[in-house]
């Protein structure tokens, strides 16, 4: 009996810790898609100068979101 109390109860843990798992990898995404919009949206703004200002191309915008949705969580 406690060989199945214990089968159980790392079941239990098991699924626990899947759940857990799947909602900060659900939390982490919506952090970096929260992330990734914002930057597109602030660099999309700029003018052509100021991004070249800032040594940025238009055809660069969605790699640099990119970037900083992967480094924000």
């Amino acid at each position: 009996m406690a060989y199945a109390t214990e089968l159980r109860s790392a079941r239990q843990g098991f699924v626990a810790d899947r759940i857990h798992a799947i909602v900060e990898s659900f939390r982490k995404a919506r952090i970096q898609n929260r992330v990734y919009k914002q930057t597109l949206t602030e660099l999309r703004s700029l003018n052509t100068r100021e991004l070249a200002d800032l040594g940025i191309s238009a055809a660069e915008i969605p790699h640099i979101a990119r970037e900083a949705a992967l480094m924000a969580a």
